[in-house]
């Protein structure tokens, strides 16, 4: 009896209610084994500063913490719930555009819209690339055998609307144009309305495909203004979700017409479409835990005002991020004209004391993870200012960048 009252004790501690099948000799080793996951330690969350996946506030968290089947009542209703307000968020009407959700990470839906919005012949697609993110538009038509054509632009520069208009005056071949709203290797925020006016002028009927994987929720984006007909984006990003599925918001004219273009079953979005329309229900197995997140992830979204509300907070932690960087002299990739705010890329020092990855587990130790460069020409590492952090936290970050300089032997501010 006092073994069985020792053991509720230390089981209820750990969140486990069901003691029966701890009722053995090996019960102690069973629980001492469990504390190696459940420790208050080792359940301490990091602060990420990356472009992906981002930190979650602890409600949107707990909100995954229940079972729901993919045919409850319920979670129909949920669905149903979340493609509308996605809708609401892009700042269009549901009877022009649709949401679509896609289980998978952000490039699942990338590839359903190509998948989806190419026919299996005569597409041809033209993709403006400026960063690493812009090549995978690319390199996912290759590996679909959809011819297209790639125009690279300076990794550290905006798409340049002058070539865009220059590159599409008099050439009607592609049915596609794609590029990125906010590329994340370097920080760059594309000028996706002016590309989106040269695109419908010069090839009416084509397509318009935006990359906002990073931008959805917290960069301002008129959709009609912009003429873009597929946007696509991920729950783990601006919106705080955590990861597991991702979606498109489809001008309906568009994706309406586009069945039995997608050469893979499970990401045609027009048949996702199709059947969410028609039930209500994903095709195949949903994520209901991440859509349940998800869900009280919108519900703070709107509580803390929306795109507006979301921007303000983001751009307060990268103005605080910028100043206090400048302070160390570390140097921006990127000249002071870009204003993005979603991630700032910074180039090596070169102090002869400076190693990324020491630099990286230094932070890491302490519970700070930044992220390595995506750029291919300069050495740069990356800080985000985007998921659930607070202008504390870059205080804090900064703090702790100060601290291991120091423990580096690096210089402060550092001399270029």
């Amino acid at each position: 009896m006092a073994l069985r009252m020792s053991i509720r004790k230390l089981a209820h501690s750990y969140g486990i209610r069901d003691i029966r099948p701890l009722c053995s000799v090996n019960a102690t080793e069973i629980l001492q084994s469990r504390q190696i996951f459940l420790s208050p330690r080792k359940m301490s969350d990091k602060k990420l500063f990356t472009p992906g996946p981002l930190g979650t506030s602890p409600t949107v968290k707990s909100a995954m913490l229940r079972d729901l089947g993919s045919r409850d009542v319920e979670f129909i209703k949920l669905i149903k719930t979340i493609r509308s307000k996605l809708v609401q968020i892009a700042g269009v009407s549901d009877s022009t555009f649709t949401a679509v959700p896609m289980q998978g990470s952000g490039t699942f839906a990338i590839e359903s819209v190509f998948q989806t919005a190419t026919k299996r012949s005569g597409a041809k697609v033209l993709v403006f690339e400026n960063g690493a993110y812009g090549k995978r538009l690319g390199k996912v038509c290759e590996v679909m055998g959809v011819e297209v054509d790639v125009i690279s632009f300076p990794e550290n520069d905006y798409i340049d609307l002058k070539k865009v208009e220059s590159i599409l005056q008099g050439n009607n071949s592609y049915t596609l144009v794609a590029m990125v709203h906010c590329e994340t290797s370097s920080g760059v925020i594309n000028p996706v309305e002016g590309v989106g006016k040269i695109v419908k002028q010069h090839l009416p009927d084509s397509d318009f495909f935006v990359d906002a994987m990073s931008s959805f929720g917290a960069i301002p984006l008129d959709l009609e203004a912009a003429k873009v007909d597929y946007l696509v984006s991920s729950v783990n990003k601006c919106l705080e979700g955590v990861p597991g599925f991702s979606y498109a918001i489809a001008r309906l004219n568009k994706l309406l017409g586009c069945k039995g273009n997608s050469r893979s079953i499970s990401l045609d979005l027009f048949e996702q479409y199709d059947n969410l329309e028609k039930t209500n229900q994903f095709r195949f197995t949903p994520p209901t835990h991440t859509m349940l997140a998800f869900a009280q992830a919108i519900q703070e979204f709107e509580t803390e005002g929306g795109v507006e509300g979301r921007s303000a907070r983001y751009r307060e932690n990268c103005t605080i991020l910028k100043a206090g960087m400048k302070e160390m002299g570390f140097k921006e990739f990127l000249s002071p004209n870009h204003e993005g705010y979603i991630i700032t890329s910074y180039c090596f020092p070169q102090d002869k004391n400076f190693n990324f990855n020491n630099f990286y587990m230094k932070l890491n130790e302490r519970d700070q993870v930044i992220y390595p460069g995506k750029v291919l020409d300069a050495d740069c590492f990356r800080i985000g200012s985007i998921g659930y952090l607070f202008p504390n936290d870059v205080r804090h970050l900064l703090k702790c960048i100060k601290d291991v300089c120091k423990e580096m032997n690096i210089t402060l501010p550092i001399k270029e």
